[in-house]
């Protein structure tokens, strides 16, 4: 802590490089802290050889964004680890991430206990203040040299203390100081001479020169603190700025995907409009196509009563070519039929025997004769007055004309 206190107030005065002694004693102190109780590497015999925080701070500072590990390990001029740990210190406090490095390292709590002994600073409670100590370095501007012969010194860093080790004069040995000036000089009072003058002059001079000692080490301390909180409110800015530059990124994205979401339920809705209208179009198609198959095939049979009228007029005709040659023997199979309608109504008398009704049937059976004409008349000619109405129309000639043909029962062919 005394260590970034003197850093912090020598550069206030000047740029702090590799010879400056406030930043030697720094990295001196950084490294014997990095270094404290570190496991040495198991050799293939089973010795420890011992290592190098590098090792650690190699394995360790990997997920670092925009690490310097690569650059450090492809240097040319720096061979051994400790030389590679030295220079990762000057690279990474000119870059203003040394703070950064060493709070992602002591967070990887699994890889720290694998490198270092118990009892170990790294893994201590103290630990926990160093990143923060760190922190007040990023305002520094260091200029470092990395092709140097100092990085590859095979010696440890030597920490120097004489800085921190003042002398501080408390409050009462002064007061006391002051009694006894006094009373030495109440005592030589009487014989005073301009030597006896100078002790009190010389005791307020020292006196007002603590007080501005005092007045210099409360404004560096406030310098400080002052560093470190513009440093602290620095980083937060640049947090918060990221911050409102993430939640500016997501409310669009969210706005891009609100548009989207509502031009793609216009659509659908489109869509589902355009899918019913064309439903109740083919709905009326469909009910248009039944109507019109529906006439065409009304169409396509004729009525009933036009049928029968056809079916007659052409049975009439057929019945006038095939038959008129047959017409004068049908008037005399008309004669015969009235012969047998005399015989069955004979046969209706009460007093005729058997026997008359077999010879009437015989002699109808001689009398017939088998020709289409008569076909039709079976069973017509059975009463009396279908005989006389018969005989009356055989002279006549309304059997001749094609009318009757057409409406008459009689002569309507099986």
């Amino acid at each position: 802590r005394f260590s970034v206190k003197t850093l912090i107030d020598r550069s206030c005065f000047e740029t702090i490089d590799d010879t400056s002694p406030e930043f030697n004693n720094f990295a001196a102190i950084l490294e014997q802290i990095l270094s404290h109780r570190l496991k040495g590497q198991i050799t293939w015999f089973g010795y420890e050889s011992p290592r190098s925080f590098w090792d650690y701070i190699r394995v360790a500072c990997r997920k670092v964004s925009h690490n310097c590990i690569c650059s450090i390990e492809n240097m040319e001029n720096v061979g051994s680890s400790r030389a590679k740990g030295r220079a990762w210190i000057r690279v990474a406090l000119m870059e203003k991430h040394l703070s950064e490095y060493i709070s992602t390292a002591l967070r990887d709590f699994k890889t720290t206990r694998r490198f270092y002994e118990d009892g170990a600073i790294v893994l201590g409670e103290e630990a926990n203040m160093l990143a923060g100590m760190l922190l007040g370095l990023n305002a520094i501007d260091f200029s470092f040299c990395l092709k140097g012969e100092g990085l590859d010194g095979s010696f440890p860093a030597v920490i120097d203390y004489t800085p921190y080790l003042k002398f501080r004069q408390s409050s009462d040995s002064i007061s006391s100081d002051e009694e006894e000036l006094r009373t030495l000089g109440s005592s030589g009072s009487e014989g005073s001479t301009p030597e006896n003058i100078g002790p009190p002059v010389i005791t307020d001079e020292n006196i007002w020169y603590n007080k501005c000692k005092r007045v210099e080490q409360k404004y560096r301390l406030a310098l400080e603190q002052k560093s470190y909180l513009e440093e602290l409110v620095r980083l937060r800015e640049n947090q918060l700025s990221e911050s409102v530059s993430q939640n500016k990124l997501l409310l669009q994205r969210i706005e891009d995907m609100d548009l989207a979401h509502k031009m793609e339920k216009e659509q659908l809705e489109y869509i589902i409009v355009e899918l019913q209208d064309q439903l109740t179009v083919l709905k009326n198609n469909d009910l248009r196509s039944r109507q019109e198959l529906t006439t065409h095939l009304t169409n396509q049979w004729p009525s009933p009563g036009a049928l029968d009228v056809n079916a007659v007029a052409l049975d009439t005709l057929l019945y006038r070519k095939h038959n008129q040659q047959w017409d004068e023997k049908s008037f005399q199979s008309l004669d015969q039929l009235s012969a047998e309608v005399s015989l069955s109504q004979s046969s209706l008398d009460p007093g005729h025997s058997q026997d008359g009704k077999q010879d009437g049937i015989n002699l109808l059976n001689e009398g017939k004769e088998d020709t289409p004409s008569l076909l039709g008349l079976c069973g017509s000619l059975t009463s009396v007055a279908s005989y006389k109405s018969l005989t009356s129309l055989k002279s006549s000639e309304y059997l001749a004309s094609p009318t009757t043909e057409m409406t008459s029962p009689g002569l309507t062919p099986s």
